[in-house]
This record gives structure tokens, C-alpha cells and sequence, in this order.
């Protein structure tokens, strides 16, 4: 199985299932004498972590890191960086009885198709608990990118289903605020209708998709590589490869096709830029301003609302 690796000069390599003895990371590229402890990168994970909010997946983990290679005296040596977390609320019984059964939504049948044989604990390499690791090796890029160059990145909720989080500029958010409340959501008026609305989708036993924006600030002018390593081009990889991920936007993104071209483009002064549409990038190279990048994700398909599906001989059609 190829495609568990992500990058050129940090270059992280993850594996591991949902349901297997654990998580594993190997991260190169990271200069040494970078001040490193699995504190640092522990953060993260516990903002990550599943069973923290009553809106989120009931799995109970710890997500407790471990740093096994590439730090010593606490920094780091310049070589592979080891990353090990533990799985310790595995629960394969509870899927034996969907083992020979392909989950609508899913990607049961595509792992089966193409390898010929899948882990049905959970949805094995294609459950979400993978991206446990991106965040364990992304909180050392965001140390390193804040510590050597200011960079901060950040995120925020901008969208459930059909509710809308009303935050129309960046520089207004409230970070401690979004880091307080359960959806990471920078508009307190947005908190209680996302409450309301998860609640209500939880009786009807259905699901619903989500939005969110990235923002990365202080990143300087030059990154990127036309043509085809694009700073835009190698950001939309990386998010397209998140499990639940289905669209990706720079900047104003998809409005843009509504957009005019005397109204779009971001005029400079001796001040600099008077707007952002761009989102931070020009012709693949950053600006100087905020990259803004949001994501949608899609409805996560374990739901309690039957749907149709077949078994593994495709013999029988389940509902």
C-alpha cells in the first residue's frame, strides 16, 4: 500500500489501524536543537482526541504520545523523529457482525475492491484515527515555524450543516474563546444553534457535514514552487488527503466564479495589500498575508438510519 508519506523536506510517514495495538510516525527533516517534548505536541492531541465532548465520537483514548527516536537531552538530533501512540478502547467484537458487509458511505468497498482483503475493525487505515498522527507531527512543524519564523496556524469552525458561524474577519477572532468551547467555533451566538441543531440530527439518526478555516499568519514572502509544487497546489494535497475531506478553497475559493475582476484582485499600496481574496498566494508563492484555507467535510456515515448496502459476495442486498 502505497501513499503513507507526505512531503519532501519534512517528509512524515504514518501507519497504524483504528482498531490495531496502535499509531506510529515517522517524521524527517526536522533541524536539530529544536527545544521538544511530548508536551509540546500533546496540545494538540488532547484537542484532537475523541471522547472530550458529548458532540464528538463516544470513543474513549488518552491519544498520550510518546517521542521514541531523534530527541535527546530534550532537543532534537537532526534524525528520524519516532512518534508511538497506543490504542487502548480497541472494541473489534463490535464489528464482527458487519465483517462480510459494506458500509454505505464508507470505504469498505473501494479497500476491498483494490486490495482484495480489508480490516473491518472500524474502517482499518481508512478510519479518521489516522489523522491522529498528522496532528502529533504537524504540532512539531508549528513549533518550528513559530519558534524560527513566527508563523502561527491556527483554525476555526465556520460552518455545521445548515448553520453558519457570522466571523467575517480574521484579525477579530478570539482564539482563547475558540479553543473553550466544544466546536472550536469563533462566534459565541453560533455556539448554542450548533448544540441545537447536533442535537436534533442525534434524534433523527442522521449526520451532517462541516466547515472550517485554516488561517496561518506571519508566513513570509517566497514559499512555494511553480509550476506544478505550488505553495496552493501542495496545501490542497495535504487537506484533500484528510479521510472526510470533499472540497477545498484558497481564499475566497469558489466565489470567485461570482466575483468581478476590478473587485477581486488584491491592490497594493506602500501600506501593502488593501484586500485578501487571493488568500495569502500569488501564482503559487505566498504573499506575506494570512493564508486562508478552508475545508468541507463531509456527514460522517456511521449513523443509526438504516441504508442499503450488499455483502462481501454482493449476493444479498442489506437495508
Amino acid at each position: 500500500m502505497a501513499g503513507n508519506s507526505i512531503g519532501q523536506v519534512f517528509t512524515v510517514t504514518t501507519c497504524g489501524e483504528s482498531h490495531g495495538a496502535g499509531l506510529m510516525a515517522i517524521v524527517d527533516g526536522v533541524p536539530p536543537g529544536l527545544a521538544l517534548s511530548a508536551d509540546d505536541l500533546q496540545i494538540d492531541l488532547d484537542r484532537r482526541k475523541p471522547g472530550t465532548s458529548k458532540y464528538s465520537t463516544q470513543r474513549r483514548e488518552s491519544d498520550e504520545v510518546e517521542i521514541i527516536s531523534g530527541v535527546f537531552e530534550g532537543k532534537t538530533t537532526g534524525t528520524s523523529i519516532g512518534l508511538l501512540i497506543r490504542n487502548t478502547n480497541q472494541k473489534s467484537k463490535d464489528y464482527g457482525e458487519i465483517k462480510d458487509t459494506f458500509r454505505p458511505g464508507h470505504a469498505d468497498y473501494t479497500y476491498s475492491m483494490k486490495y482484495g482483503f480489508r480490516d473491518y475493525r472500524g474502517g482499518g487505515r481508512s478510519s479518521a484515527r489516522e489523522t491522529a498522527m498528522r496532528v502529533a507531527a504537524g504540532a512539531i512543524a508549528k513549533k518550528y515555524l513559530q519558534e524560527r519564523l513566527g508563523v502561527q496556524v491556527r483554525g476555526h469552525v465556520t460552518q455545521i450543516g445548515n448553520e453558519y458561524s457570522n466571523v467575517l474577519n480574521p484579525s477579530q477572532i478570539d482564539w482563547d474563546f475558540v479553543n473553550s468551547n466544544p466546536f472550536f467555533c469563533a462566534d459565541a451566538d453560533a455556539v448554542s444553534r450548533f448544540e441545537t441543531l447536533i442535537d436534533s440530527l442525534r434524534r433523527e439518526g442522521t449526520s451532517c457535514g462541516a466547515r472550517l478555516e485554516i488561517i496561518a499568519s506571519g508566513v513570509p514572502v517566497g514559499l512555494g514552487e511553480p509550476v506544478f509544487d505550488r505553495l496552493d497546489a501542495d496545501i490542497a494535497h495535504a487537506m484533500m488527503s484528510i479521510n472526510a475531506v470533499k472540497g477545498v478553497e484558497v481564499g475566497d475559493g469558489m466565489a470567485v466564479a461570482g466575483q468581478f475582476g476590478h473587485s477581486s484582485r488584491d491592490e497594493l499600496t506602500p501600506d501593502g495589500f488593501t484586500a485578501n481574496h487571493a488568500g495569502g498566494i500569488l501564482g503559487g508563492i505566498s504573499s506575506g498575508q494570512d493564508i486562508r484555507v478552508s475545508i468541507a467535510l463531509k456527514p460522517t456515515s456511521s449513523i443509526t438510519t438504516a441504508g442499503k448496502s450488499i455483502n462481501t459476495q454482493a449476493s444479498r442486498l442489506i437495508c
